[in-house]
């Protein structure tokens, strides 16, 4: 990650500032390498296709290893504030992806996962930022996220990125395509019915 993203490490703040945080029912933070970034609530748009990627994930997943959540869920990554704390509470970085596929149980807490996702999607939003999209696509490889799906609502595509040898390899769907999920063999998303109006 390029340092001017990174925040001085004595004032990071943890995951256990981020459970100090007293946030009214409607707001929503990230805590992303120790700095708080505030949430837009998501539009109808957006939790629409959400709603829809979900319950095709979910029905594949019936029955199998793997479980899938939908945001806000906590995904609490493993990025200590000093390199030898293990501890969930000092780890620098809390992120709700919109949906998070988890394949080890071990991860899955009380408070949410931790450690990283095998799949995660996220949905872009008039509140999401570049600078937010170009950090937590530096996160999630640094991570492990085996699978990372960045959908663009305004321009109905997905833009898919594959972990092989510690780089993502990127792939890029418009809303006539049909996607295969690299890590649920078998699963195939058709985007004409997840962008249909």
């Amino acid at each position: 990650m390029p340092d001017a993203y990174r925040v001085p490490e004595e004032i990071q703040y943890t995951y256990r500032d981020y459970l100090e945080l007293e946030l009214e029912a409607f707001e929503r933070c990230e805590l992303i390498d120790g700095e708080f970034y505030a949430m837009a609530a998501p539009n109808t748009a957006h939790q629409r296709i959400s709603g829809r990627l979900f319950s095709r994930i979910f029905n594949f997943l019936e029955s199998k290893p793997c479980e899938v959540f939908s945001a806000p869920y906590d995904v609490i990554l493993p990025f200590p504030r000093r390199r030898h704390q293990k501890n969930v509470f000092d780890m620098t970085t809390v992120v709700q992806p919109d949906i998070s596929v988890i394949c080890d149980r071990t991860k899955i807490i009380e408070s949410g996962c931790f450690g990283a996702p095998d799949f995660i999607i996220e949905i872009l939003s008039p509140g999401n930022t570049p600078v937010e999209m170009l950090r937590k696509l530096d996160l999630y490889k640094r991570a492990g996220v085996r699978e990372y799906w960045v959908v663009d609502l305004a321009l109905k595509s997905v833009q898919v990125y594959i972990l092989q040898d510690n780089e993502y390899l990127p792939a890029l769907y418009h809303e006539s395509d049909t996607i295969p999920v690299s890590i649920l063999p078998g699963l195939d998303i058709s985007l004409p019915a997840v962008f249909a109006a």
